[in-house]
């Protein structure tokens, strides 16, 4: 009789599967948040897992800055419409449109995703958002569970935190409460680039080396924003684009981790392969989120967006 063993990979995916499945049997209106990043992507192979042949039963959720990169548009929309999946889009425009957020006097609009999120959540009146969050990436998140519960007003509590002794989950909301869960809380950036190499699938291309052009902005390369061609409407990248005494350059590079154009911070790179991208991620010292600009804001910037409701 041979023994049963599951590698480091089969460990983490069957772990995820059943988180998925949890939400799945736990709650009432459940949604994934997919933005088209590496760690959605890898959500969305581990719902085809666990519920494949029946349809996967959430919908997608999308908040949109205004300011994404097109290729991760183009891909997220082609993907939902391959896994034949309900796609919601809400944005930042809309938002400001209605209200409900003031016209941004910042560079970043990471932050005003976050009254747009909730509008969505209380609009589809979800209780529950999967999340490709990971333990790893950064120290406010390493501060949460596989379920990590909302006030009602989607704001997060670290000290609310509940206990899962023996993979055993507390799921119970109150009114007007709502959970986000995390199935690759035990995830690295490398076990990502494994299971996409492993389960041989495919990401946007801005993940890989190409040439594009750039400017030095605090310490990083960021990516010159497109032209602004419509003089009838205020320039949307006012504030992002390179001021006359930052150096500018055409270089080869690449992502590590993706949020908006102007919070998403470039590397040199000539990573043209998943396998390359290993390689690259095995000898790097640096976090993943060392790249973004949104991040460096302070020194609690990640934890100050989630109590106020961040992803």
């Amino acid at each position: 009789m041979s023994s049963y063993h599951l590698d480091h990979l089969q460990f983490l995916e069957t772990e995820a599967i059943h988180i998925m499945r949890e939400v799945a049997g736990e709650f009432e209106r459940p949604s994934l948040l997919f933005s088209g990043g590496k760690d959605s992507i890898c959500l969305l192979r581990l719902a085809e897992k666990a519920f494949r042949p029946s349809d996967i039963p959430v919908p997608f959720l999308n908040i949109e800055t205004g300011h994404e990169f097109p290729e991760l548009l183009e891909f997220r929309d082609r993907r939902a419409k391959e896994l034949g999946a309900k796609l919601i889009v809400r944005t930042v425009e809309e938002a400001i449109a209605k209200g409900a957020v003031p016209a941004p006097g910042e560079v970043s609009r990471n932050k005003l995703q976050i009254p747009a999120l909730l509008g969505a959540i209380e609009e589809f009146r979800f209780d529950c958002c999967i999340g490709g969050a990971r333990r790893d990436e950064e120290k406010a998140r390493a501060k949460e569970r596989f379920f990590s519960p909302r006030d009602n007003f989607g704001q997060w509590d670290p000290k609310t935190q509940r206990p899962e002794i023996w993979n055993l989950y507390n799921a119970r909301l109150n009114t007007g409460e709502n959970m986000r869960v995390f199935p690759l809380s035990n995830w690295t950036e490398m076990d990502v680039w494994q299971y996409i190499k492993k389960e041989n699938l495919a990401v946007p291309s801005i993940y890989f080396s190409h040439e594009r052009e750039c400017f030095r902005r605090n310490g990083q390369w960021l990516p010159v924003p497109p032209p602004h061609t419509n003089s009838s409407r205020p320039d949307p990248y006012d504030g992002a684009r390179p001021k006359p005494n930052e150096q500018r350059a055409q270089l080869v590079v690449r992502v590590r981790t993706i949020a908006d154009m102007i919070s998403t911070g470039m590397i040199e790179s000539r990573a043209d392969s998943v396998d390359d991208i290993i390689v690259e991620v095995a000898a790097a010292r640096v976090t993943e989120r060392g790249s973004r600009a949104d991040d460096k804001a302070s020194e609690a910037a990640m934890e100050d967006r989630k109590k106020a409701g961040y992803f």
